[in-house]
């Protein structure tokens, strides 16, 4: 099986901390740079719009609006939601969100059927071991060439070419478990972020919940919806986003398991059909059946003319 190579790994993880890096950074840039919400007034505005000389009538419609404009509600827009959450939680969830679309993508591109099982090589292979057309030196030199999943199965078989079917079935058995668990490598990566976001997001939500309980105990803000924002917002936010990354990578990864279990399937059945051809049963079992070969035509026997002897005259 192809496998990627060690570098391969380091400059997708390097090219994934960079891309993590630029995010959060244009993120903070761009929430430093947004203008601040003319909703959010400081205390001392509020004193000096709220306060009336003795004396004063009562305010006009437009002087006393400030006074009342309702506080800001729970962002909806990316930039606001990552500010309430944090950076820590942030960073957290544009990792994770990184982490699960890559290995999407690259269980994608190594479970294609073509790549796992190529249709043309094995079909020709077996045709050739039908036909008896093929040696074990041939097949073993084919196997190599052909660098798939099937064909290094194959490859453990055909080496116990001639062996009684047991050996040659548990030689097909452990070349199909190795290339099994490659296959099946990218997968717990992928379970992994559809387990720990949700975790991620409970995390956020008993902070949150900690943090409007101490505004209240240090505060007194019972009664100051504003002032509890902050932590109902953070614990609200982080259980969302954590489920809307968990659940399209579950998805995923009851796809791909399913992908998977389906060419194991397929990959069983044609390693028992290879032992079914070279094992010594098989072999013995084709010799029999096969007709006797024709016996070779002898050639003519040349013999030599008689010559009569002359007869003596009386």
């Amino acid at each position: 099986m192809m496998v990627f190579p060690k570098s391969s790994i380091h400059l997708k993880l390097a090219a994934a901390t960079a891309l993590l890096a630029a995010i959060l950074v244009s993120c903070h840039g761009l929430a430093q740079d947004a203008p601040p919400d003319p909703r959010k007034s400081s205390p001392a505005a509020n004193s000096g719009a709220t306060a009336q000389p003795a004396g004063s009538g009562t305010n006009s419609p437009s002087e006393s609006a400030p006074a009342t404009a309702a506080p800001a509600g729970i962002p909806t827009d990316p930039l606001g939601i990552a500010d309430a959450m944090g950076r820590p939680f942030t960073a957290a969830f544009i990792a994770a969100s990184i982490i699960g679309v890559w290995s999407v993508i690259e269980r994608l591109v190594v479970l294609r059927r073509r790549r796992v099982i190529p249709k043309a090589f094995v079909e020709r292979f077996l045709m050739h071991l039908r036909a008896g057309r093929m040696d074990k030196t041939e097949a073993i030199s084919v196997c190599q060439q052909n660098e798939s999943p099937m064909a290094d199965v194959f490859l453990h078989g055909v080496r116990k070419w001639g062996r009684p079917s047991v050996e040659v079935e548990q030689a097909v058995l452990d070349g199909g478990e190795r290339q099994i668990s490659q296959l099946k490598k990218g997968l717990r990566v992928l379970n992994g972020v559809s387990t720990l976001s949700p975790l991620i997001g409970l995390l956020g939500t008993v902070v949150g919940m900690i943090r409007s309980f101490n505004d209240i105990a240090t505060a007194g803000a019972m009664g100051q919806t504003q002032t509890l924002a902050n932590g109902i917002a953070l614990a609200l936010l982080t259980t969302a986003v954590g489920l809307l990354i968990a659940i399209p990578a579950m998805a995923a990864y009851l796809y791909l398991a399913g992908k998977v279990d389906s060419l194991v399937m397929e990959m069983d059945r044609l390693g028992q059909e290879l032992v079914n051809l070279i094992s010594a049963e098989a072999l013995r079992e084709r010799a029999v059946l096969a007709p006797p070969p024709a016996p070779a035509a002898l050639p003519p026997v040349e013999t030599a003319p008689r010559t009569r002897k002359p007869v003596p005259e009386k």
